[in-house]
């Protein structure tokens, strides 16, 4: 019975069924869209950050789980503590601006010989390293979207740079210039945004971590493994995205509902109709 009134509400009221079915449709496409965006661009600076081979990061006092937003205001010698440190077989100092020009990314400063010692060196696709200070690496991503080829020029916080090469992805950053360049640009000669550090062996992670607690004047630096690090990368643990989630599924939600009632309501109203006027 229930499924005859529901084949005859549809045959004779296929407009207003259609767009109940477009309503839903949109409701469930929205969720699935942005959801499935914003975990997407979060598990891509995940691998990222994973693929740059470090077991330990190093980050200035107060600073969030997200790469690129504290500027660089850690001097450079702290790298030279860290290296002292036992069990510490590199470190590298980054430099990282996050640039909105166009689109929201991040740029990378890197010294390429310790930048390289973390998890080997760059897979060239085309080109090779730096042969000048205004030399860049871009990514194979980047490349493609922008049609990218080596020996063009990119604009990069409002300086031209060459591209020296198109490296493959997920090793951090999809724009690299040169350490110093980069400070020059942003004002931060002297100075780092963050410590990558490779050690002897990754489970004595912890081991480092405590290390450079204990070391005068580094007790309020933030100071983490790598596995912890990624584990934090999670949309809890990332300023408003947990919450815009919530309202963009309640939105869907609430739209559905709508929809969804009044559809039922108005068939409701033209049963009652129909049925008063069959007792008249």
């Amino acid at each position: 019975m229930m499924n005859k009134m529901i084949v005859a509400n549809l045959l004779h009221r296929p407009m207003r069924s259609l767009i109940s079915v477009v309503a839903i449709a949109l409701e469930v496409t929205l969720i699935l869209l942005i959801v499935g965006l914003s975990l997407g661009i979060l598990n891509d600076s995940k691998k990222r950050q994973a693929g740059i081979g470090a077991d330990v990061i190093v980050m200035p006092p107060g600073s969030s789980f997200i790469v690129g937003l504290t500027g660089a205001p850690m001097s450079i010698k702290v790298g030279e503590i860290l290296r002292k440190l036992p069990h510490v077989v590199a470190v590298a100092p980054v430099v990282t601006q996050v640039s909105t020009a166009g689109s929201l990314e991040m740029i990378a400063g890197i010294d390429l010989k310790t930048y390289e010692s973390l998890g080997g060196p760059f897979h060239y696709l085309a080109g090779g390293p730096f042969q000048g200070p205004d030399d860049a690496l871009v990514d194979e991503l980047f490349a493609k979207a922008k049609h990218i080829k080596v020996g063009d020029t990119i604009e990069i916080l409002n300086h031209n740079f060459r591209v020296a090469a198109i490296v493959e992805q997920g090793k951090g950053a999809r724009k690299f210039v040169q350490i110093g360049i980069l400070q020059d640009l942003i004002g931060a000669q002297g100075k780092a945004s963050i410590f990558y550090l490779k050690l002897d062996n990754p489970n004595n992670a912890d081991l480092v971590v405590d290390e450079i607690k204990h070391v005068p004047g580094m007790e309020r630096y933030v100071a983490v493994s790598m596995s912890y690090y990624l584990s934090m990368m999670n949309p809890s643990t990332y300023p408003g995205l947990s919450s815009f989630i919530d309202v963009v599924i309640g939105i869907s939600v609430i739209i559905g509902f709508i929809v969804i009632f009044q559809a039922v309501y108005a068939a409701v109203m033209e049963r009652t109709r129909e049925i008063g006027i069959l007792k008249s």
